[in-house]
């Protein structure tokens, strides 16, 4: 994915990140991607996509941390935030699948999902290294349809369970205990042993 120029060189990823006209550049640059490398054509609702971002960026600043060691841990949230949005707001509907589509492929499975995950992913893992010399390495369980599954209906159900599936895909612990509330260290005790085990959907 190549990021939009911000206006300003010397400005971090993150902050570019925050202004309409770039988010809405970007996520089109990675729709037109995605549709080139798996041939399904997407089409754009640019209301609800500036309505995507209206909403995330309350909830980003909402929760912004302060201390600086905080804020390479919350660039993971805030993309988590921006999926949960864009599973609420579904900006994007799909025109039309490649002919013999395989629906066991996560791609067109849930095609919508993947572009939005796509398109998360891709930011998160840019950011951290552009701004903060980190590395995000996926999980393998980004491409398992049987994850997809899960994914797609405990989200229907939770939207805020997309924060902690983004985390998983991104191959770091997830938070199942109210993902939405960023937290330094992530702990984790009994309650969320039990908010897993009894909110997830299991995929036989």
């Amino acid at each position: 994915m190549t990021l939009p120029a911000s206006t300003d060189s010397d400005q971090p990823i993150r902050k570019s990140a925050q202004r309409l006209r770039w988010f809405v550049q970007a996520f089109e640059e990675q729709a037109e991607q995605t549709s080139r490398e798996t041939g399904t054509r997407y089409t754009v609702d640019h209301g609800r996509l500036a309505a995507v971002f209206a909403q995330w960026l309350k909830d980003f600043q909402a929760q912004k941390p302060e201390r600086d060691e905080d804020k390479p841990a919350y660039v993971g949230f805030a993309a988590g935030l921006m999926l949960r949005t864009l599973i609420e707001m579904k900006p994007v509907s799909v025109a039309a699948l490649p002919g013999g589509a395989d629906t066991t492929n996560p791609a067109y499975f849930w095609p919508e999902g993947y572009l939005y995950v796509v398109f998360c992913l891709n930011v998160r893992g840019l950011v951290l290294e552009g701004d903060y010399h980190g590395e995000q390495h996926t999980s393998a369980l980004l491409n398992e349809t049987r994850t997809w599954w899960s994914f797609k209906e405990n989200v229907a159900d939770d939207p805020s369970l997309a924060m902690a599936f983004l985390d998983l895909f991104a191959g770091d612990e997830p938070q199942w205990s109210v993902p939405h509330l960023f937290r330094t260290g992530r702990i984790r005790g009994l309650a969320d042993r039990f908010y897993k085990q009894e909110t997830l959907k299991a995929v036989d």
